[in-house]
């Protein structure tokens, strides 16, 4: 293995990019397919992006938790096809043209030709595919984007039409209306992306209107409110609520009588009888909206209550209608109806409908019979936004201008009037980004999936997936199936897959086209594009004969998410190509897809009259609201949605078996990202800055990988990779740095030992994280295979700190070779087979980071595969969760309760103390603890002995309090009587029921999850705070002797001495394998105590420097010095400690013997040893086993030197004990 830096020298982001070059030189992701062909196929489905903008956050996460994913299926015994797509149609590439070529109508276009805008359209979809695949490469996801697939392909489309054309066989296809933003100065519908592009805050009226009862006794008449006066000519029903409370009240002043919600009587005006207008109709002209300023306390009281009824008396009464533009609809309207979606926070809580210009409107009257789906609606406004003929008082004109004389036709009824309230309020108010003049919603025809008959298989086939997390199903999807509605999929647009719909001039005739080949049969015309200007002019024969003409195609293109839908038949052109590998693969196994795809259908059932209906119940509800639900409504029908809907009606199945919903990914303050305000850190700087592998780690272990939101933190990505990945490295680093240890010591190379062998190491901590990892291995399985990526950053993060901070660290001396060689190679190979099982695990998830590791640990293990992409997922090979992994959990515990009553005693670690003792009432974890755990307790903890003790009353005292959170719900009444007696069981009770698990209360059994037992320190009797501190937590009691001996101090001032020295050398950035000689000068006056400590600690301080600490005058003159530093007052001494480079020590007389006295000889012997480079002459004594034959020096015989006889690679060797003895 080859030697690694250290970790400040480690750049993450310049070994990926080294990573990314030999992955295209090996053809790394081709190799990985083609050794998995013969494997069962994993198919998931990649939903398309737009290729129109540049990748952001919210892609990078879908497109790493797909990466894991799919890493995952291939590591676990799969072929996984990953092909890119990308969304080639709809609004966001006819934006882009618009702009560019300043369109501002559909005129426009039509002038402009179809074939040129639309070929224009073609020319920018993949602007921006390279630096697409730039981005998505350099996060680590493996894809084909070669043989990527386009919604604008051939193939895509023709399997598109084949789609359209089975539902229309199901009968699950018509011709409808839905009501849409609607520029009248564009003469188009917009979709809710462009109607969210261009808001205004601008003055609107609003008003109450009546609508007097039909034969009612008092001459009553409801009361309705609007903001938009224009509809009112198209009012066909009035809207309550049924389960709201209305009255009947007398206007004391002019004596009318009204109908409202009684939750909305405040907003009646209160009047003042005016002179010459006896029973006139109130002016009252007042700022602001009058759901909020102008609210009258006195409205009460200047009402007469004459009765109170139920919202659901109402439906069915009849009522007079403001105009009589549509009266021969009177039988079937000009109605009261009901409906949920009416509200009483606002308005009178009668709403007016028009359904011709509000979703609800028209969803409500068609569920009434007013009107019925399918049929031809009347419409008032035409596309220029301006009141047809029907409306005669207000023909041609400008509907947002007729607003003022509607209101005044409304005020001069001859009907006694029936305006009751107007006034005006500034809004926020959406106009078209294209021509600037404000939206209107408006019914426009719309070609329709029959939804609402596929429901019930809809709800059946959606608890056959899983769902992460499963609320999202449960509660939101769920929530939505069940109040599905028929689905508007066309559009009135250019750029898109054209509707296969060709129809007779008389509409007797409808052909639905299934495939090119069939066009082209019935029409005599070549095909091969299936765009609007390509198809467009291609007629087909009518049927019926010559004499009924040919058959038109309809003008209008599939909504983008019905091609979304599509997409597991389309990309690969099914059922035209793949019939076979279609039909053992579906459903497909997985799909991922933000929450946003969801959350419109969620919202839409809270708030729909939010977006679709007309603005009059915007602005009574919440116009601040308006901006943010247009932008959730955009992705109403989300792929979720399409792919089920779709899959049910062709094959009655779910599209999917797995998914996993992310949430939206925000800025740090919680606001949409937003280039213009800068208000995120861009993808690439994050990456180029901390790596790929940090980014990836940080969103798949944030909350939006369980569909929550996330602030996207930059500084959350540094910590991972500084709580994470570095110390991962850092083992990694300590592996190799003492595997090479070997080599530099003249030893064999480093082999692992056969993980097998390791089973039975008699080491502890060997045994403790062999299953530990066993136990990592089994959690990542069990989670990955649940799709919940989310918990395993959190368990890797845990286990990488145990393995630094326990295993690595307590085992610093057996990996350096402390213990002995074959000891150090048991411990480097438990520590390398752990780490090459933990990269194995995480390869998916930090794809980089593992290939690094696994490429250079590979190179000690013959027939490993190339890639750690090209391994398997480990297996687990024995039963988890063993019981060293509990007694080395019980052991941190104890050792954290130690450092907490050292910290609380201000008894420093470096400060040894006499003795612990550890209560406890498992007699096999004491033993542990004193046994093969104790070496470890002694060392971490600075005790000189450790006494278990299975009298857990001895050193605490226990007490019972009841789980309330638990038994509150459960016991009811009787709570008090058993939390009672919880708090006043023994010490006695509740050490038996710890130890049998449950106890009967008030004739209630509890079990240990019902109760919790805490346990406090006691000080014995006869025993002062400041001899013993003791701390219990749990089943465990801790307790430290903290009585002061003077036999402490000499260990205690040699631990301060060696920390002094560690410091040292890692300030010198010297490595483990870089060997010096350590020097020690008193500075003191009498240097007599600290030499006799030293003395006395001598074997302590060579086992924990790894060397013998000499006596500075013992330093050769021709010594290197490394680095010096002086310390004063460490336990009331003063000294100095030198680092330098190992200097070879001679033997004068023995090398004066080899030359039988020739001083000449001897001295150069000496020159010519001590010129030679230290490590390589200490390899050829190793290899001479401690001997060499000097023989080069001119003019001088041959000699054997000796090593430990005549020359010493160092000062230490040469005054060792052994030597002095020799």
């Amino acid at each position: 293995m080859d030697d690694v830096c250290e970790d400040e020298a480690f750049s993450f982001p310049e070994q990926e990019e080294k990573i990314l070059q030999w992955w295209t030189q090996v053809k790394a992701f081709e190799t990985q397919l083609e050794k998995t062909k013969h494997l069962p196929e994993y198919v998931f489905y990649d939903g398309p992006p737009f290729a129109t903008g540049l990748p952001h956050y919210g892609h990078i996460l879908a497109g790493t938790i797909k990466d894991i994913v799919t890493r995952y299926q291939t590591m676990t015994g799969h072929h996984v096809t990953r092909r890119f797509g990308w969304d080639c149609h709809g609004l966001p590439v006819e934006h882009e043209i618009d702009v560019k070529l300043g369109i501002k109508s559909r005129e426009d276009v039509i002038k402009m030709g179809i074939d040129n805008y639309n070929e224009e359209c073609r020319s920018i979809v993949t602007r921006y595919v390279g630096e697409w695949e730039k981005v998505i490469t350099r996060t680590g996801r493996w894809i084909d984007f070669k043989n990527d697939y386009k919604t604008m392909d051939l193939n895509f489309m023709e399997s598109v039409w084949w789609v359209f054309s089975q539902l229309f066989k199901k009968n699950l296809v018509y011709r409808g209306f839905k009501v849409m933003p609607y520029s009248t100065g564009c003469k188009t519908p917009l979709s809710n992306f462009e109607a969210n592009s261009n808001y205004k805050e601008v003055p609107d009226p609003e008003i109450m209107v009546t609508f007097p009862i039909v034969d009612d006794e008092d001459g009553a008449a409801f009361v309705a409110w609007t903001t938009t006066p224009w509809t009112l000519p198209s009012n066909l029903a009035l809207c309550v609520n049924s389960n709201f409370v209305y009255v009947k009240v007398k206007s004391k002043s002019n004596g009318k009588i009204y109908v409202v919600a009684e939750s909305r009587l405040s907003e009646l005006p209160v009047e003042k009888a005016k002179k010459g207008t006896p029973n006139g109709a109130v002016d009252d002209k007042t700022k602001g909206s009058s759901s909020n300023g102008g609210k009258a306390k006195n409205s009460v009281v200047a009402y007469e209550m004459l009765d109170k009824f139920q919202g659901s008396s109402l439906v069915g009464k009849k009522y007079v209608p403001l105009f009589d533009y549509f009266k021969e609809f009177s039988d079937v309207a000009f109605r009261v109806v009901a409906d949920d979606y009416v509200t009483s926070d606002s308005g009178t809580g009668i709403v007016h409908c028009a359904p011709a210009f509000g979703e609800d409107d028209y969803r409500v009257c068609m569920e009434n019979q007013i009107i019925h789906k399918g049929e031809n609606l009347v419409m008032a406004v035409d596309d220029d936004g301006c009141f047809t003929e029907r409306v005669t008082d207000f023909s041609g004109r400008y509907v947002k201008e007729a607003d003022k004389d509607i209101i005044q036709a409304v005020k001069a009824r001859i009907d006694k009037g029936r305006l009751v309230k107007s006034g005006s309020f500034t809004h926020s108010y959406p106009f078209c980004w294209r021509s600037d003049t404000p939206l209107i919603y408006r019914a426009v025809p719309s070609w329709f999936v029959a939804v609402e008959k596929l429901k019930d298989q809809l709800l059946e086939n959606n608890e056959k997936t899983k769902w992460v997390p499963a609320f999202v199903k449960e509660k939101r999807f769920h929530n939505w199936l069940e109040n599905a509605r028929d689905w508007a999929i066309s559009r009135s647009r250019f750029w898109g897959t054209p509707l296969p719909i060709w129809i007779s001039e008389d509409g007797v005739d409808i052909q639905v086209i299934g495939s090119v080949e069939e066009l082209e049969r019935l029409s005599g015309v070549k095909v091969t594009d299936l765009h609007r200007h390509k198809i467009d002019h291609i007629t087909i024969p009518s049927p019926r004969g010559e004499k009924f003409g040919v058959l038109h195609r309809v003008e209008d293109v599939f909504d983008c998410w019905f091609e979304s839908g599509s997409m597991p038949y389309a990309y690969i052109h099914y059922p035209f190509e793949n019939e076979e590998f279609f039909q053992k693969n579906f459903p497909g196994h997985f799909v991922a897809e933000g929450l946003d795809q969801t959350r419109g259908w969620f919202v839409s059932l809270l708030f729909s009259s939010f977006i679709y209906f007309h603005f009059d119940i915007i602005s009574e509800t919440c116009n601040k609201c308006i901006h943010s639900c247009l932008f959730m409504f955009e992705t109403k029908n989300g792929r979720f949605y399409t792919l089920m809907v779709l899959s049910t009606a062709l094959f009655e199945k779910p599209a999917f078996r797995n998914l996993i919903c992310n949430g939206l990914v925000l800025a740090e303050d919680g606001k949409k990202m937003s280039k213009r305000l800068k208000n995120y850190p861009s993808p690439m700087e994050v990456i180029d800055e901390y790596g790929a592998d940090a980014l990836r780690l940080y969103i798949i272990n944030s909350p939006v990988v369980r569909a929550e939101p996330l602030r996207f933190k930059k500084d959350g990505v540094y910590n991972v990779k500084k709580d994470v990945l570095l110390p991962w490295y850092n083992a990694y680093r300590f592996l190799i740095q003492n595997a090479k240890r070997l080599e530099v010591e003249g030893l064999p190379p480093f082999i692992p030992h056969n993980p097998t062998t390791l089973l039975n190491s008699p080491n502890s901590l060997d045994n403790w994280i062999n299953s530990s990892t066993q136990s990592l291995v089994h959690f990542v399985t069990q989670e990955m295979d649940s799709y919940r990526l989310y918990t395993v950053v959190p368990y890797l993060l845990k286990f990488i700190d145990n393995l630094t901070n326990i295993y690595v660290r307590f085992n610093r001396k057996r990996l350096k070779g402390r213990t002995g060689e074959e000891d150090c190679r048991i411990a480097l190979s438990t520590l390398y087979h752990v780490l090459l099982t933990c990269c194995k695990v995480m390869a998916p998830f930090t794809p980089f980071f593992t290939e690094v590791l696994f490429q250079n640990m590979r190179k000690v293990v013959n027939g490993s595969e190339e890639s750690i992409h090209f391994c398997s997922f480990p297996k687990v090979e024995r039963k988890v969760g063993s019981r060293i992994e509990q007694s080395v959990e019980r052991m941190m515990k104890v050792i954290d309760l130690a450092r907490n009553i050292r910290e609380l005693h201000n008894k420093s670690l470096k400060i040894p103390l006499r003795e612990m003792i550890v209560a406890h009432t498992d007699a096999e974890f004491l033993d542990d603890i004193t046994g093969k755990l104790g070496e470890y307790l002694l060392e971490e903890l600075n005790v000189l002995s450790i006494v278990p003790c299975n009298d857990t009353l001895m050193y605490a005292y226990l007490r019972a309090e009841p789980n309330f959170s638990v038994l509150g719900k459960r016991l009811g009444k009787s709570m008090r009587i058993v939390a009672e007696a919880v708090k006043a069981m023994s010490q006695e009770e509740i050490l038996s029921f710890e130890k049998s698990g449950e106890i009967t209360i008030a004739n209630h059994c509890l079990k240990l999850s019902d109760i919790k037992i805490i346990r406090e320190f006691k000080l014995p009797d006869g025993v002062t705070e400041e001899e013993m501190g003791g701390y219990a937590d749990g089943d465990v009691t801790v307790v430290l002797d903290l009585r002061p001996d003077d036999s402490l101090f000499e260990a205690g001032f040699a631990r301060l001495v060696v920390n002094r020295i560690q410091k040292l050398r890692k300030d010198s950035k010297l490595k483990p394998t870089d060997i010096v000689e350590v020097y020690f000068k008193s500075l003191d006056e009498d240097t007599s105590l600290s030499s006799k400590i030293l003395q006395s600690q001598e074997a302590y301080i060579k086992e924990a420097i790894g060397s013998p600490l000499l006596d500075y005058r013992l330093c050769p003159h021709n010594a290197v010095i490394v680095v010096k530093e002086t310390y004063h007052n460490i336990s009331n001494c003063d000294f100095e400690i030198i680092l330098s480079t190992p200097t070879l020590t001679f033997n004068d007389n023995a090398i004066l013997h080899l030359y039988t006295g020739n001083a000449k000889y001897a001295e150069a012997l000496k020159v010519y040893l001590l010129s030679r480079d230290h490590s390589n002459l200490k390899l050829e004594f190793r290899r001479g086993n401690c001997k060499i034959k000097v023989d080069c020096i001119e003019n001088q015989p041959a000699v054997d030197v000796v090593l430990g006889e005549h020359v010493f690679l160092t000062v230490g060797d040469y005054y060792s004990p052994t030597t002095n003895n020799n």
